[in-house]
């Protein structure tokens, strides 16, 4: 079977990389090696409702962001609901904080919540950051620069805001703070701290300012929510790769990829696969164990990161009654004293839309919940029920729910991960921010200057739907500039 771009994986920088490439008139195959796709952003369906398989939150279609782009590119329409605020976090000392999506409201709640002492100008400073650093990332499809064209590209569409941003891929999270005098308000540093975890995948004293700054300020953007789940952002995406020509192939784990003539031969478990170029959309640490191609190994080998610098993730699938549930879809519960046998200090959870009958029937709703388990191959979860009851307590305790409502429940440990997605050490979020490692220096899209090309949660800027949504973006470019198209 003769392509022009075999994408390996469905996640949405896969699935963002292929529409693009269709869009140019490019034979795609997307080879998924489970039953359907999105990797972390769909959803599946268990005991008749619908549940989150990783992400939940829904940003990015602002004007000049990814999503937006790729919207934009393909024509592709989504049915979404805007969320208004956004979601609360519930801090240690019992209060909780609304994230409003209007800068002024939020910098208000923000004063009430941690004292008016620097919130001002530390939350304007990270909105234009954060702004600029979105408006650039799609003038700038070209970084991180891996050949000459790379860099006379981004000379050509450098602009004086651009260059502005530079001082602060040497500034981390912990330097801006402490510019601010907020170093010594314990309450705002442990927020701060949660709050990048789930966005950042580390805290403020490695994140630098570039990515630390965008990422607490999502909730500063359009937040949004679709029926039915992730899989209805995914299904758009995917109809529309089949509807111009293209395919996409389930139950095909990629187990070899190797050079040949004009291109590349990928075989999986049922079949082989033939293309003039090839597109890794799984992590980096899966991807080196799938080509074949020593000196691309080795390459790679100072990109990966182990087990004890990632995160994994313990999530809860429940079913409620619908009746008394917080307005509010999207919450963040500090665990000051940390979780059982994880030691994670916060718990996400997410709420379906009451309206939402797609999910749940009228009167019911359904409830993701993640919670980090760092160093996920080296934490072995064998007794799921202690953390159960710990989320659970930390939930009731903030209002959240009460036991009672609770009509179905499941779980599941980084073990599960690494059966459902087959992703090394059952690591999610993508690669945490490290100090040491500036944009720049994150992996580029492309794996071996010939054809093969990489992107999804583990390259530049691999954070969250629209950060692969954009890796996505970013390595559909450098093909069809590398090639002519």
């Amino acid at each position: 079977m003769e392509y022009d771009v075999v994408v390996v994986g469905s996640g949405f920088g896969s699935l963002t990389a292929a529409a693009l490439l269709v869009s140019k008139g490019l034979r795609v195959c997307v080879l998924e090696q489970a039953k359907y796709p999105g990797g972390c952003s769909s959803s599946f369906k268990r005991k008749g409702y619908f549940f989150e398989t990783g992400a939940t939150t829904l940003v990015g279609l602002d004007e000049h962001m990814p999503l937006r782009y790729l919207l934009n590119k393909t024509g592709i329409e989504l049915q979404v609901r805007k969320l208004e605020p956004s979601m609360q976090v519930h801090l240690p000392n019992g209060d909780a904080v609304v994230r409003y999506s209007d800068l002024e409201k939020w910098i208000s709640e923000a004063e009430r919540a941690f004292g008016a002492q620097g919130q001002r100008a530390f939350w304007e400073h990270c909105y234009k950051i954060s702004k600029s650093v979105w408006h650039t990332s799609l003038q700038q499809l070209n970084f991180p620069f891996s050949d000459t064209k790379d860099f006379l590209s981004a000379v050509f569409h450098a602009r004086p805001s651009q260059v502005k941003l530079l001082p602060a891929a040497f500034r981390t999270m912990e330097d801006v703070l402490r510019k601010y005098d907020l170093l010594d308000n314990r309450l705002f540093v442990d927020f701060v701290n949660e709050q990048l975890l789930i966005t950042a995948q580390n805290y403020l004293h490695e994140v630098n300012e570039l990515f630390g700054a965008t990422a607490i300020c999502y909730t500063l953007f359009g937040n949004y929510y679709i029926d039915g789940g992730l899989i209805n952002l995914v299904n758009p995406v995917v109809e529309y790769i089949q509807r111009n020509g293209s395919t996409i192939k389930y139950g095909q784990q990629v187990k070899n990829i190797s050079p040949r003539t004009n291109g590349y031969s990928i075989l999986t478990k049922k079949d082989t696969f033939e293309s003039k170029f090839v597109i890794s959309g799984i992590p980096l640490n899966n991807t080196l164990e799938i080509f074949e191609d020593n000196v691309l190994q080795h390459k790679l080998q100072k990109y990966v990161m182990p087990s004890e610098k990632l995160n994994g993730a313990f999530t809860m699938g429940l079913v409620l009654d619908g009746k008394q549930l917080p307005a509010i879809l999207h919450h963040q519960v500090h665990v000051p004293e940390g979780l059982p046998v994880i030691g994670s200090k916060s718990i996400f959870i997410s709420f379906s839309h009451p309206q939402d009958s797609l999910r749940a029937p009228a009167g019911e709703v359904v409830a993701s919940i993640s919670t980090h388990v760092p160093h996920p191959e080296g934490n072995y979860i064998a007794e799921k029920q202690i953390i159960e009851d710990a989320i659970l307590l930390a939930l009731e305790k903030n209002g959240l729910l009460k036991p009672e409502q609770i009509r179905y429940k499941q779980s599941s440990t980084p073990g599960a991960w690494i059966f459902w997605t087959k992703r090394a050490f059952g690591a999610v979020g993508g690669y945490p921010q490290y100090k040491q490692v500036k944009p720049w220096q994150m992996k580029d899209a492309r794996l071996d200057h010939k054809g093969a090309y990489v992107c999804g949660d583990t390259v530049y800027p691999g954070q969250g739907i629209p950060g692969v949504c954009l890796s996505g973006i970013i390595a559909a470019n450098k093909l069809l500039q590398d090639h002519s198209y």
